[in-house]
């Protein structure tokens, strides 16, 4: 499922060769394209015809199916499946059990004496905000109501409101009896509870608009009617908009079955705010709040976006918003059900494309077009966004290189071979070389061909000189010709077709500076998906996902979309060469690691952001020509770089990576959760 962004080309004009051109170019694009996705969408089939064939529960049950299959056509035999059942009950129960134990469902609720210390810290704040907590009510069961109702009453920061609009129908007219019923508990509760009940059901958006009616609150926050809040998270809002001033705030969530709080099915502990990530799917979700005057010459939820209304709200909100504070805490349960997006998206098929038309509206907003949003394998709204291309720049492609000739000659026909982008240029930064196979590889490729493309300048060594990576790509950097420099390894092969283009498409943005690709060992485990800093035995960085199979979806769909991240290896980083010299360049104090991690956090420093896609994927053959860091005298060389880095970059680093979560321990590079005190 696509949604694409078209301009319709003006009428008459008269044919010539530029016009055919342009006609020609229009077509290779097009299938360019449409082999990228039918690619993408083999992967997909034969990711999950392999979930299916080596799932060694799917293997193992096999016999069980058989007897279950055979036990359904034999009526006498249905005591037996009740048997079956209570079995799972039992498993369920255990798996609750160690989840609780977690200390992320209610055994994190405060208790009496934690409650009293939240209430009278929340007592002195300077700015007493009264949160309005917008409940649109429809047929809301008797259950789900009256816990969603506890869960605000019971909030250890007592100034807030709940409003009220109830579109129910005649058959669940106990919703407005059950409101009244809490209303009439005491007169503070009357004016605290406002309720209306609404003479038609106009929709959420509509339904919701008529709570923000009775707000008075300065600060708002949307609630669904059958989910439940953590009794902590109007203190933790509270205290963040006293503390950073914050005017739009979120919270981590957990997705909890029917209504056992301590029955996790997902747990989402979120990056800070992130555009890219956004864009691609609503990772922010629950608890948004925020403050009233960002819905200035807003509306609140606009009906259009039914079903993936707070998708659009939180775009249009945040793009408003100066300071944006998320906080890593699990504020929010989520519950799933048969009725519930949480539960199943096939019960609001119409939210995938209400979710497609909000991005598309952010997107054209910020000046883009003729772009494209395609749903991803991860799920139906977790989006691939096509960005189209300017013009068509030179790109770069400087790759240092020392022998090792079937590394080279691997990397270079991959790109010739399978490269959709014609307009680059290759730079070979010979250091040091002393096999004569390499040397007369040079002599081959700038004779060939691709004469005109591949240039071999030689860095040469001062006496006494060792190896210098950074030194040697800046050498190279000072022969492109291009307004974008491709940094890449010569262990490198090129696995998707329009690889520089998913790269290029990132890196043309005025807010991007380093793009980076998904790299993969020749297993098809992943090398390279994205850089976290302070992760590591070291404290300095690590590759998240490291190791995990290709057909991985990642941590919440992750491997499955372009994100922002702090770093992106330089193996394969394509950048503005303008920006590459607008910081300095690589680091030559860093001589063979963290080099490329710390001009990622220079370009950072300057306000841009660094991007990882998994669309432009490639093999890496690491170390293949310069060893591990791992041994020897180069983990005493790497020890020492990483102290520089812990150094240069403390205050980063005490800081956290914005783009992960503390909840994550930094010891695993798989999104494994700490250990709780």
């Amino acid at each position: 499922m696509e949604m694409e962004e078209k301009n319709t080309p003006a009428a008459g004009g008269e044919k010539n060769w530029e016009d055919l051109y342009e006609k020609e170019r229009a077509k290779a694009a097009f299938l360019t394209d449409r082999v990228a996705q039918l690619e993408d969408e083999v992967d997909d089939l034969q990711f999950k015809l392999n979930r299916i064939r080596n799932n060694r529960f799917w293997k193992a049950s096999k016999p069980a199916r058989d007897v279950y299959h055979f036990l359904q056509r034999q009526a006498d035999r249905v005591k037996n499946q009740g048997d079956a059942r209570g079995v799972v009950k039992k498993i369920q129960y255990k798996i609750r059990e160690k989840q609780a134990e977690k200390g992320y469902g209610t055994k994190s609720f405060p208790d009496e004496a934690e409650r009293r210390r939240q209430a009278e810290e929340a007592a002195g704040f300077p700015r007493q905000i009264l949160f309005s907590i917008l409940v649109p009510l429809y047929n809301t069961p008797k259950e789900y109501l009256r816990e969603m109702i506890d869960s605000v009453l019971n909030q250890t920061y007592g100034n807030w409101q709940l409003c009220l609009a109830d579109g129910s129908d005649e058959a669940h007219s106990y919703v407005g009896e059950i409101v009244r019923e809490y209303q009439n508990r005491d007169e503070n509760l009357k004016k605290r509870i406002v309720y209306k009940k609404l003479d038609h059901n106009g929709g959420i958006s509509y339904n919701t608009n008529q709570c923000l009616a009775l707000a008075a609150g300065a600060y708002i926050a949307p609630f669904d009617h059958d989910d439940y809040l953590h009794p902590s998270v109007l203190y933790w809002y509270a205290k963040a908009i006293n503390e950073q001033n914050a005017d739009f705030l979120y919270c981590d969530e957990t997705t909890f079955k029917e209504s056992d709080l301590n029955h996790f099915v997902t747990i989402h502990f979120k990056p800070d705010y992130a555009i890219d990530n956004l864009r691609a799917n609503n990772y922010i979700c629950h608890l948004s709040c925020f403050d009233r005057k960002l819905l200035e010459g807003e509306e609140l939820y606009r009906s259009e976006f039914d079903g993936s209304q707070d998708h659009d709200m939180i775009l249009r909100l945040t793009d408003k918003a100066k300071h944006i504070v998320h906080v890593p805490k699990l504020l929010y349960y989520w519950r799933s059900h048969a009725g519930s997006t949480a539960g199943n998206i096939a019960a609001k098929t119409y939210a995938i494309d209400a979710a497609k038309g909000a991005v598309a509206d952010h997107l054209r907003r910020h000046g883009y077009k003729n772009f494209k949003i395609t749903s991803t394998r991860a799920f139906e709204t977790i989006f691939k966004i096509t960005y189209e291309i300017e013009g068509e720049p030179l790109i770069s492609i400087v790759i240092p290189s020392h022998d090792h000739a079937e590394d080279l000659k691997r990397c270079l026909t991959s790109i010739f071979e399978k490269s959709t982008w014609e307009n680059y240029e290759i730079i070979i930064v010979e250091n040091g070389s002393t096999e004569q196979g390499v040397l007369n590889y040079y002599k081959e490729v700038t004779s060939g061909p691709y004469r005109d493309r591949v240039r071999v300048v030689e860095y040469r060594y001062a006496p006494g000189e060792t190896f210098n990576y950074s030194k040697i790509n800046n050498f190279g950097v000072q022969y492109a010709k291009g307004d974008y420099v491709l940094l890449l390894n010569n262990d490198t092969e090129v696995i998707s077709i329009n690889w520089m283009e998913e790269l290029l498409m990132y890196a043309q943005r005025k807010d991007v500076a380093c793009v980076g690709a998904k790299l993969y060992y020749p297993d098809k485990t992943i090398q390279h998906a994205g850089i976290v800093i302070g992760l590591g035995a070291h404290r300095t960085a690590g590759h998240t996902h490291y190791k995990q199979r290709r057909e991985n979806l990642g941590y919440m769909g992750r491997l499955c979309y372009a994100q922002d991240v702090s770093a992106v290896t330089g193996a394969c980083l394509m950048v503005k060469k303008s920006i590459y010299e607008e910081v300095g360049g690589l680091d030559e104090s860093f001589e063979v690691s963290l080099n490329d991690v710390d001009f990622c956090l220079k370009c950072r420093e300057k306000g841009y952001l660094n991007v990882f896609t998994p669309f432009a994927e490639l093999y890496h053959y690491e170390s293949a020509s310069r060893g591990t860091d791992l041994a020897g005298a180069n983990a005493e060389r790497y020890n020492k770089e990483a102290e520089h880095f812990r150094t240069k970059w403390k205050k980063v680093l005490d800081a956290g990576d914005p783009y992960y979560n503390p909840n994550f321990t930094l010891d695993r590079s798989d999104y494994s959760l700490k250990v709780q005190d």
